[in-house]
């Protein structure tokens, strides 16, 4: 995560992941959630404060959910259901589920049919937000599988060269086992940052990196500036301007909206509403390819090579894909997971107003 978006750890008070779960679980059912789905969302939500992803943790997320199951702009007892299968694919109607719940779901079912078949691909239509997307792919890790996670989101990043938006920030995350390595966890916008992590950097009072977004008429902003307000801005797509590269991050997000929105048979990012979304869920079966231990003996010495790679001058070392992740995970196991007063406050004046315990002192 970009220094911008980090919390300012002197702020931070560490809670215990178990009994921030916990409290999690308790408040999604307040809203009418069943406890298991419940129990499934606050684990998405608490691995990602877990991995340091704290842009789609319980920080900025949780909040949100509540405001909107409250609103009924999602369904707390989703009466989901397949629409269409093979034995490789599925595509479901998740009738407002909130993705943290449904999504996980999906998953199972694309991993199982990769069991049966070698690859298993679900989509996913009808839905809500997913939370971090990579949670859903690293469910595959244990299987010894390849998992594979999109999320076709409402518009809020500039086509390159477009003054008005057009596309989600529509992340693509891919999880891969290895031996005696940590797996190699992929996961990312296809807009330079997302809306959340700009909201981090407002919250603390930091200043954006050149090139995080455009002003009001689409035009790149090129210099460090302050965190406008959410209507003061628009994303640009990964490589901010033609010169460098932004073709590729408007590519890859109209991909993800062709194998999200397209294939689920719930449109595109432009056309929907705004709460809805869609995603693709696939797993690949590593031993209908080739035999796993050679994979993961083959993916130990490719991470192996890459993390010896002689840093450039003023670095310390090279990083892989879920490296910096898998480090703050073993810390937040350790030593609790750091949540500025804000969100304790949050979650103080839910659990009261709610009659939840509050045990995150």
């Amino acid at each position: 995560m970009a220094e911008q978006a980090k919390s300012d750890g002197n702020l931070r008070l560490r809670v215990d992941p178990h009994n921030l779960r916990t409290t999690v679980q308790k408040i999604l059912m307040h809203v009418g959630v069943p406890a298991d789905d419940a129990l499934t969302g606050a684990d998405v939500l608490v691995k990602a404060d877990m991995m340091g992803v704290e842009s789609h943790g319980v920080s900025n997320m949780l909040e949100r959910y509540v405001e909107r199951f409250q609103a009924d702009i999602m369904n707390p007892k989703p009466n989901w259901r397949i629409v269409r299968e093979t034995p490789g694919t599925a595509t479901i109607d998740a009738d407002r589920a909130l993705g943290v719940v449904i999504t996980p779901k999906a998953m199972e079912i694309a991993i199982e049919k990769a069991r049966n078949v070698g690859v298993g691909m679900v989509t996913v239509g009808n839905t809500r937000h997913l939370g971090m997307a990579v949670y859903h792919a690293m469910m595959a890790l244990e299987h010894n599988m390849i998992g594979v996670c999109m999320s076709s989101v409402r518009p809020t990043v500039l086509p390159s060269l477009g003054s008005t938006v057009r596309l989600g920030t529509n992340p693509i995350a891919v999880a891969a086992p290895a031996g005696t390595h940590p797996p190699f966890v992929f996961d990312a916008a296809t807009s330079v940052v997302p809306d959340n992590k700009v909201d981090i950097v407002r919250r603390l009072g930091g200043n954006l990196f050149p090139g995080w977004i455009g002003d009001e008429n689409g035009t790149p902003i090129m210099e460090s500036v302050p965190a406008p307000p959410r209507d003061g801005y628009q994303l640009l797509p990964l490589g901010s301007i033609p010169q460098t590269g932004a073709h590729k991050g408007y590519g890859l997000a109209c991909v993800v909206d062709i194998l999200c929105g397209g294939l689920s048979g719930s449109r595109y990012g432009a056309t929907r509403p705004a709460e809805e979304v869609a995603h693709t869920v696939a797993a690949y079966n590593i031993e209908a390819f080739i035999e796993v231990d050679t994979f993961k003996q083959q993916m130990d010495e490719w991470l192996q090579t890459l993390k010896d790679t002689p840093p450039a001058p003023g670095n310390e070392r090279v990083l892989v894909a879920g490296q910096m992740e898998w480090e703050a995970e073993q810390d937040r196991k350790a030593n609790g997971i750091p949540l500025h007063p804000y969100v304790i406050q949050w979650f103080r004046d839910t659990c009261a107003q709610m009659e939840v315990p509050f045990n995150l002192d």
